[in-house]
């Protein structure tokens, strides 16, 4: 057998090598969604995404007779550091072909890389961030993925364990349906509760989409500062990330809540966009717009991608309500399913709102770490 190399990502045309991989190991696999091109380079483009102003990544190829047979990225996150008091390094991109040597190759370059930065623990998958694709994939392999959450071969999780990474946190994706959400006691619930805080909601401004913006940002900052994991964004991270969400948002399922007048918490779902890039094959820009426009009538599930209120309202039923009023809007506009991706798995009161709308738990993600 040929010798395996692993050896750093060093120009544009090893970038493309390391995309590209995907289409290798991807290409008939009936339930995989080929990404955007445009999107994965923006992804790990050191100048373009604002991610890497306070985070430091180095991208790997392994390589045997010339042929790519997997990928990783080894990451350090300073604000994450900083934010949650860890001295850790984070993986991602991973990938790779059904070969234990491979994955070991992998892990151990992306472990001496973390461990010459000074850190203790490698913990991921991390694509880079807990604010994009995250997770591995360990149960519900029968479906395609849903908008920017991840898939992966079955035997990935076997090779994470066999190198020694242990779980750390599931993370769960539900699925629920406009035909069993609106239980008795859901209704009833929902009802109370606004009543009780006075909560009322609106959409989005499009025509003040930057305001709206500012004042999502300062929520969703407040309201996740405790959360497992969780990083403020940036300014300019949230900014880049809003541009990039602006031409697929639905602005009635973009919802503000207020509580007597004060705002309290949002929810942002996206229309599942996979259905229709599941046709792009060779994930180009023009052939993607292409089928996200013939395609549309054929995307009945959104994502509810971010739902939460500020620590005050976590223990009123107001995120309840707000996953309430998400589906009625989504009903009315015609979807007739949603996924609630991703929730953790001792976050009590988010799995107690989707188990009181009848969701059903489909889908695990899990989060790995191990000593450096």
């Amino acid at each position: 057998m040929e010798s395996l190399t692993v050896r750093p990502v060093l120009s544009k045309a090893d970038e493309k090598k390391f995309i590209r991989f995907l289409w290798d190991l991807y290409g008939n696999d009936p339930l995989w969604v080929p990404p955007l091109m445009m999107d994965r380079q923006k992804l790990i483009d050191k100048k373009k995404n604002p991610f890497y102003a306070h985070s430091d990544m180095e991208l790997y190829l392994a390589e045997r007779g010339g042929k790519v047979v997997g990928r990783i990225g080894a990451i350090i996150n300073h604000n994450h550091n900083k934010e949650h008091g860890e001295n850790i390094g984070f993986f991602g991109f991973y990938e790779a072909i059904d070969d234990q040597s491979v994955a070991n190759a992998l892990f151990d370059t992306a472990k001496k890389y973390l461990r010459s930065k000074g850190v203790t623990a490698m913990r991921g998958p991390a694509n880079p961030s807990v604010n994009d694709e995250y997770g591995l994939l360990v149960d519900g392999f029968d479906r395609s993925p849903v908008v920017l959450m991840t898939y992966n071969p079955r035997y990935y999780a076997t090779q994470f364990e066999k190198y020694g990474l242990k779980k750390l946190k599931d993370l769960y994706a539900y699925l629920l349906s406009q035909d069993t959400v609106y239980s008795e006691r859901f209704v009833r619930f929902n009802d109370i509760v606004k009543q009780r805080e006075g909560l009322t909601f609106r959409s989005i401004n499009m025509k003040d989409f930057k305001g709206e913006v500012d004042r999502i940002k300062s929520l969703y900052n407040k309201a996740w500062s405790k959360n497992w994991g969780a990083v403020p964004m940036t300014d300019a991270e949230f900014d880049a990330l809003a541009a990039d969400l602006k031409p697929v948002v639905v602005p009635e399922l973009i919802i503000m809540a207020e509580s007597k007048g004060k705002p309290i918490g949002f929810a942002l779902s996206l229309p599942d966009i996979n259905v229709a890039l599941k046709y792009n094959k060779n994930g180009g820009l023009l052939s993607g717009l292409f089928h996200l426009y013939t395609k549309k009538k054929k995307i009945d599930l959104v994502r509810i991608i971010v739902l939460g209120v500020i620590p005050e309202q976590q223990k009123t039923g107001a995120a309840g309500v707000l996953f309430y009023e998400t589906a009625a809007r989504a009903k009315k506009l015609g979807y007739k399913y949603g996924e609630a991706s991703w929730v953790l798995e001792d976050n009590i009161m988010m799995n107690r709102a989707a188990e009181m709308m009848n969701g059903e738990r489909y889908k695990t993600y899990r989060i790995y770490e191990m000593a450096v």
